[in-house]
């Protein structure tokens, strides 16, 4: 039980600790973002849209932070698409991604771009089928990797999260090993993109959205 667990008010002052073993190395917390390696989750988010991905080198679990030489991890931010609460107080959470081919440490998911100072409510997300031809591929009793399905999938959330969250609020997910925006980016492209980027075109079937850093320290914007 945390400070901020007892009194959500402090939240405006006192970021939620984060597991630091579960996110990329040199993550740090604010009362409304997450900075990874010294990159804002939210500048990728103005810069890509959502979903987006944002890696780096792993923490060797117990180090206090040490950087893997050979494993990366990878904090994703996705957006609330839709948010109800059904008769047992759960929060049902439809998101703009899906999570099937990527393994989130779904007890670490926080909200950005916002300090709420409502109390946890349990929650759940939710992920709409995602028909993909990748599922034939598939061995059927692998939870993971079954995007066939038509039916929504649902990942539990151990921690829950803010009882307001609403339509449009940011979740930031870290997630084992690399992944790409391919991995979670769901069939159909989101209907909105970033305000910072106005020359970009409507997302298209086929096309890939990211970020790099160049040795300047200028984000350039990327569309393959």
């Amino acid at each position: 039980m945390t400070l901020t667990r007892i009194l959500p008010t402090l939240r405006r002052s006192i970021p939620d600790p984060i597991n630091h073993d579960l996110w990329p190395e040199l993550t740090r917390a604010t009362t409304t973002d997450v900075v990874v390696a010294g990159v804002s989750l939210l500048r990728v988010v103005d810069l890509c849209g959502t979903p987006c991905v944002h890696s780096a080198a792993a923490v060797l679990p117990g180090t206090r932070g040490i950087p893997s030489d050979t494993e990366r991890t990878t904090a994703i931010v996705v957006r609330i698409a839709s948010v109800e609460r059904d008769a047992s107080g759960t929060l049902r959470i439809v998101i703009d991604a899906a999570l099937g081919d990527v393994r989130p440490s779904l007890s670490e998911t926080r909200l950005i771009a916002r300090a709420s100072t409502a109390r946890v409510a349990s929650a759940v997300l939710v992920e709409e089928g995602w028909p993909d031809e990748r599922a034939e591929q598939q061995p059927e009793t692998d939870a993971l990797a079954d995007r066939g399905s038509t039916q929504p999938r649902e990942w539990p959330l151990a921690q829950g999260l803010p009882a307001d969250l609403a339509e449009g609020d940011l979740l930031a997910i870290p997630c084992r090993g690399s992944v790409m925006l391919s991995d979670v980016r769901p069939l159909t492209a989101p209907d909105h993109v970033p305000a910072s980027a106005e020359w970009m075109p409507g997302w298209r079937a086929g096309e890939q959205r990211g970020a790099r850093l160049t040795p300047g320290g200028t984000w350039l914007a990327l569309l393959e």
